[in-house]
């Protein structure tokens, strides 16, 4: 498998593969079997040194972090190996976003893609530092299967996965995609409002647009 890089001069397309000159194509970072990390599920962060950085990974060892050259999108150190952020038995997923002093890893849990019979959910932990380590509320960490639940399959909303964060308008939102139990599982897009509570742990609101 293979992580991609595609430029478009617009956000709604014209998307082509950044280095279409090169005989690897887009290629970022590549898995096979001399790696023990899978190079899909990638999500980028640029911090406010303007360093840029992708989250990646599902299953096997679990979500990695590598740092990219902003000029180029190739990886900074390609001979160094990838950061371990987090491990479970079924995790992929990841999502960093950076709020004050501390880096908020989201990762998706559970099984996704079985409509009304995914099991996916949502957890989060925090660092000081975007390479981690990170850890849960109660101080567990995540590379030892710790995790603060965020969000769960809740009414039709089923198997919540795949986060981000946005900021519209100066507010910022929580998106995921979930199994639409109203829809015979359709696959679906949802936005929820997003808040923070006196120790600085995300708060998700009620579901309120599906795309």
């Amino acid at each position: 498998r293979v992580i991609d890089a595609c430029v478009a001069e617009m956000p709604g397309g014209g998307w082509r593969l950044w280095y279409n000159n090169e005989r690897d194509g887009g290629i970022v970072i590549r898995s096979g079997a001399a790696t023990n990390f899978n190079a899909i599920d990638p999500a980028l962060l640029r911090d406010r040194e303007g360093r840029l950085w992708m989250s990646f990974g599902s299953y096997w060892s679990g979500l990695k972090l590598v740092e990219l050259d902003p000029a180029t999108g190739r990886l900074l150190r390609p001979e160094a190996a990838p950061h371990a952020l987090a491990h479970d038995r079924s995790i992929e997923a990841a999502f960093i976003h950076q709020r004050g002093d501390q880096f908020y890893l989201f990762g998706s849990y559970g099984w996704c893609c079985r409509g009304i019979n995914s099991t996916y959910h949502i957890r989060v932990g925090r660092s000081a530092a975007i390479t981690g380590p990170y850890r849960d509320r109660d101080g567990r960490a995540l590379l030892e299967g710790g995790g603060t639940l965020v969000l769960a399959s809740e009414g039709p909303f089923i198997g919540p996965g795949h986060p981000s964060i946005m900021a519209i308008d100066g507010r910022e939102w929580f998106g995921c995609h979930f199994y639409d139990a109203t829809q015979r599982g359709r696959p679906t897009y949802a936005l929820r409002p997003l808040g923070w509570d006196a120790e600085g742990w995300p708060l998700v609101g009620k579901w309120s647009t599906s795309l």
